[in-house]
């Protein structure tokens, strides 16, 4: 009979305190956060109810397992208390990247509802987020280190390579250097300002938005939904352009080649007319000039604005078709034309390619053979 109440009071025991303690600590947090509706940290912290319950039943039957005094569990109590070690370490981990990713974003909740500054928002985001993987890393690595010392003929290898400690660090070093590298242009690049998650950047050519910072890589998500994966090294040792700093308002130019009889007056007057229809166009500024011209065109330049990359977009795209659209219905003698044809040359003309310079028409329109050049002197 003991053998059987006696694992049943440990086991049903500790299930019975992780229970009451977590539907505890579940009270205390709504309760608090019902009092502070300021600050969305205490009913975010609720999320580590089940880490932290996993801890807490691993603690006491690592504490109590013993007291089963079951044969099987005393002839693998080493095993099992091996085990329960193992699962403790796993969950404390579990626990403290709960609460340290709850606290991070509470923090970054907070100061976005706070701040009515975009590009501001976009920093912190970015800022709380590499802190949060550089946590996550550390609590990870020290997690496996703790593990895998738990296991005795690890602590002798430990001892052990301590001795060559300098070597495996300059190897190690050596390396690694790329990865060192990317992993502190990522903190650069977090604290630095340099790039922020939202941004609208143009690399290698592409235009796309930054969607994602860790702190080795960076994805930019393309206008086609695309997603270009760079080294985070890339933006701290290449120029690109970021259409966000200092703001995100947007000035775009559309070009058109036309015939030189183009009105350009009358274009001038029909933008302002199609600006004030478009209502992606934020009103700031607009102007229509004659940039350049060739021999057979002239080149035109409509500036818009817009107040965000997307708007630029489509204010360009429309200005594009409706002022095309209207030279074609009401001028089109100003878009330009290629001739495909050789032109009609003059008869005489005509007549002089066909038979050679020897030739010339008459007056009623015949041909007639050339005259002889006047003679000189005797004969």
């Amino acid at each position: 009979m003991e053998s059987v109440l006696r694992p049943l009071i440990v086991i049903g025991g500790s299930v019975v305190v992780t229970l009451l303690a977590g539907w505890a600590v579940d009270l205390l947090l709504r309760r608090a956060d019902s009092r502070h509706h300021e600050t969305p940290l205490w009913g975010l912290l609720r999320r580590c109810r089940p880490p932290l319950q996993v801890v807490i039943i691993t603690a006491l039957l690592r504490g109590s397992y013993r007291q089963m005094k079951i044969d099987w569990v005393w002839e693998h109590r080493a095993g099992i208390g091996q085990a329960l070690s193992l699962v403790l370490i796993g969950a404390s981990a579990w626990l403290v990247v709960r609460a340290a990713a709850t606290v991070v974003e509470a923090s970054y909740a907070r100061y976005a509802t706070s701040t009515r500054d975009p590009a501001r928002v976009r920093r912190v985001r970015t800022q709380v987020t590499l802190i949060q993987r550089v946590v996550i890393a550390v609590v990870t690595v020290v997690a496996i280190a703790a593990m895998l010392l738990t296991f005795p003929p690890m602590r002798g290898v430990g001892t052990s390579m301590l001795a060559s400690a300098g070597l495996l660090g300059i190897v190690a070093g050596v390396a690694a250097q790329s990865t060192l590298g990317n992993l502190f242009a990522g903190l650069q690049i977090a604290f630095g300002d340099m790039v922020r998650i939202g941004d609208t950047v143009v690399v290698d050519g592409e235009w796309g938005t930054i969607d994602e910072i860790t702190l080795t890589f960076l994805a930019v998500r393309t206008w086609d939904e695309r997603r270009i994966t760079m080294p985070v090294s890339y933006f701290t040792s290449q120029p690109f352009e970021n259409w966000s700093r200092g703001g995100v308002q947007m000035t775009g130019t559309v070009y058109f080649h036309l015939d030189h009889s183009a009105p350009v007056a009358a274009m001038r007057k029909k933008l302002r007319d199609i600006l004030g229809d478009i209502a992606a166009w934020d009103g700031r500024d607009w102007s229509l000039a004659v940039t350049d011209t060739t021999p057979s065109t002239i080149q035109v330049r409509a500036v818009v604005t817009a107040k965000d990359a997307d708007d630029i977009w489509t204010v360009r795209c429309a200005v594009r078709e409706q002022l095309i659209g209207w030279l074609r219905d009401h001028h089109p003698y100003a878009l330009p034309r290629i001739a495909t044809s050789p032109a009609a040359l003059p008869p005489g003309e005509q007549w002089a390619e066909l038979t050679g310079a020897g030739a010339r028409p008459s007056r009623n329109g015949a041909s007639s053979p050339a005259e002889p050049a006047p003679r000189t002197g005797r004969g």
